[in-house]
Order: structure tokens, then C-alpha cells, then sequence
């Protein structure tokens, strides 16, 4: 059964009257996990495009950024997509539950950041009201604040991307501290790595994406201190 089955297994499960929010209670378990990751990711994004008032931008779109989703699965996404936007709970809602069921600070919590960052750059802009929505749902997730600075570095455009933010670290670090910063991030950014932590195998780009940046930021770093 595909992740985008299950997903619309898991919304045609909720009985009437419940929320999208229930979901997360039920999916605490792999391979279950994979399925709440993405339905985290849509239900934020569609919670998102309600923070920066562009509610009618193509989400479909924008999740491919994150998800590969074969033709004909794409109203399944979007199903997700409207249950969320019409949902009285607030994002804070989605949020705790989600943190609850992955664990505060968890590397997963992480992951799913950096999907919602590929979500709203997906249309070109970075509006200050996604801003604020994504520092507060990773706020509520428990992420540092120096975590937070490092996915907005990598994704936000107009400036090249701080390595050293990019990578967590002081621009006065060691060589041999920035090193084994980078090391870690490889290791985390390799797809089986996040595959295991809950990361579905259908949002593959998100560990391609983040293994250039974490790349790129050592070999700046590099030749900086070569130099």
C-alpha cells in the first residue's frame, strides 16, 4: 500500500466530530510514523498558507517540493490539505501533538522543519508572517534557536548562506569543531538515516537538498581557513 493509501486511510478513520489533530495520536509507531510525518507537513502548510493570507496558492505544488507524489495521488494530499485548513484547532494544536509524538528536540521535528521551509519558499517569497509561524512551530517543537537559524540560512534567499550558520556553529569555532559539525550533518542528512527516524521515502529530496548545503558550507569553510 502506498504512503498516500494510508494516509487516506488514516483521515477516513477519524469519526465525526473528530479533528485532524487525533491523527497523531494514533500514528506514534513505525512504520505508522512515516504517514504522521506527512500528514504533519501538509496539515502545517495548510496552516501556514492561512499565516501569510495566500490561502489559494497551488499546495499540490508546493508539497513537491517535499513529497514525490505519482499522478492521480494528489487529491489524497490535498484532502489532508482542506481537512487542516478548515479545522477550528490552531496550529499550536498540530504542533504539540506532533512534538508529543516524536519527542521535544527529536531529529524528525528537524526533518519536518525543513519540509515546511521548502513549502514556503515554493512559491518564491518569504513572507515575515511564515516567519513568524515557523519560529513558533519551532519553538513548540523544542528546536534551538541556533537550529532555527541554521534552516532559515540554508532556505531564505537574497544573501549567500552563512556556513557557519548553516552547519550550527561560531564563526571563531575550531576547524577541527566545524569539522565534526559537518560530519554529524552528513551523517543525519543520509537517506537511510532519515528513513529511519520517520521520514518517508517519498520526501527523499529533503535529505539531496540538505546534503549540498551541509557540503557546500564545509568547503567554504575550508578554503576560508586554507586561505
Amino acid at each position: 500500500m502506498s504512503l498516500w493509501s494510508r494516509i487516506a486511510d488514516a483521515v477516513s478513520a477519524l469519526a465525526g466530530g473528530e479533528g485532524l489533530a487525533t491523527v497523531f495520536d494514533r500514528l506514534r509507531t513505525p512504520p505508522e510514523r512515516s504517514v504522521a510525518f506527512a500528514i504533519a507537513v501538509i496539515a502545517l502548510g495548510a496552516k501556514m498558507a492561512k499565516a501569510d493570507g495566500r490561502v489559494t496558492r497551488d499546495e499540490v505544488t508546493a508539497f513537491r517540493e517535499v513529497f514525490t507524489i505519482p499522478p492521480g495521488e494528489e487529491r489524497n494530499a490535498a484532502r489532508v490539505f482542506d481537512l487542516a485548513r478548515q479545522d477550528v484547532a490552531g496550529y499550536d494544536v498540530y504542533a504539540r501533538r506532533i512534538a508529543a509524538m516524536f519527542g521535544a528536540g527529536h531529529q524528525t521535528l528537524v526533518d519536518l522543519m525543513e519540509g515546511l521551509f521548502h513549502i514556503a519558499l515554493a512559491d518564491g517569497a518569504y513572507h515575515p508572517d511564515e516567519d513568524d509561524f515557523l519560529a513558533r512551530v519551532a519553538a513548540i517543537f523544542g528546536l534551538h534557536e541556533r537550529e532555527f537559524r541554521s534552516l532559515r540560512a540554508r532556505f531564505v534567499q537574497g544573501a549567500a548562506p552563512d556556513p557557519y550558520a548553516v552547519l550550527g556553529v561560531a564563526p571563531d569555532a575550531p576547524l577541527d569543531a566545524v569539522r565534526a559539525a559537518w560530519r554529524q550533518a552528513v551523517r543525519e542528512s543520509h537517506p537511510d538515516a532519515l528513513i529511519a527516524r520517520g521520514v518517508p521515502r517519498e520526501a527523499a529530496r529533503l535529505a539531496e537538498r540538505r546534503m549540498v548545503d551541509v557540503n557546500r558550507a564545509w568547503e567554504e569553510i575550508s578554503r576560508e581557513r586554507a586561505g
